[in-house]
This record gives structure tokens, C-alpha cells and sequence, in this order.
């Protein structure tokens, strides 16, 4: 598996329209090839802002890039870029291999 996470610093106040942007996109995510989950997650608030971390799980590194470079990925980003107000800083995009797996 190969997970992907963007850290996201929302400017307190923010929080709503974030998550409201994230939830009425159209990610096209599900029809993808090698596409697992996706999952937003609110952190705590600290520093000014609150942190928000979007996680996606794919098949395989491969998998991802092919996204990265697809109609679905132009599609699912088209508004990116807009809202600049509610973000304290560019997000930080990670990038994990799994080395181990346990499952219930």
C-alpha cells in the first residue's frame, strides 16, 4: 500500500468552509485504478490554526502518479487555488510506503 497525506493549517474561524469545500467536491477518487480510501481528518488547534490532514491509500505508488496525471486529477483539483484567506501556509504533501501490516 502507498499512502499520500496533505497537511492543511486552516486559520481559526475557517474550519467550516474548509470542510465544506473538501465535502462538495467531486473527488472521482472511487472510479480510479489502484485507489483505496480517502479520509479528511481535523487535528488539534495550535499555533494560530487548526490542522487538517487528507490521508489517501493506494494500491501502489504507480497508482498514484497515474492519478496525479489524469483528467480525474484535473477534474477533482479544478478549484484549487481559491479561498487563499482561510490557509495559514501552501499545504505539505508526505508520502509513505507501507513497510508492515496488521489487520484485524
Amino acid at each position: 500500500m502507498y499512502l499520500t497525506m496533505n497537511r492543511f493549517r486552516i486559520k481559526p474561524g475557517h474550519e467550516e468552509t474548509f470542510e465544506t469545500i473538501w465535502k462538495s467536491r467531486d473527488s472521482q477518487l472511487p472510479q480510479v485504478p489502484g485507489f483505496i480510501a480517502f479520509h479528511l481528518m481535523k487535528g488539534p488547534e495550535k499555533d494560530g490554526y487548526r490542522l487538517y490532514a487528507s490521508h489517501t491509500a493506494w494500491e501502489s505508488a504507480a497508482d498514484f502518479e497515474a492519478w496525479t496525471k489524469s483528467a480525474a486529477f484535473r477534474a477533482a483539483h479544478a478549484g484549487a487555488g481559491g479561498n487563499r484567506e482561510i490557509y495559514a501556509g501552501p499545504p505539505e504533501l508526505e508520502v509513505f510506503e507501507t513497510v508492515q501490516t496488521i489487520t484485524a
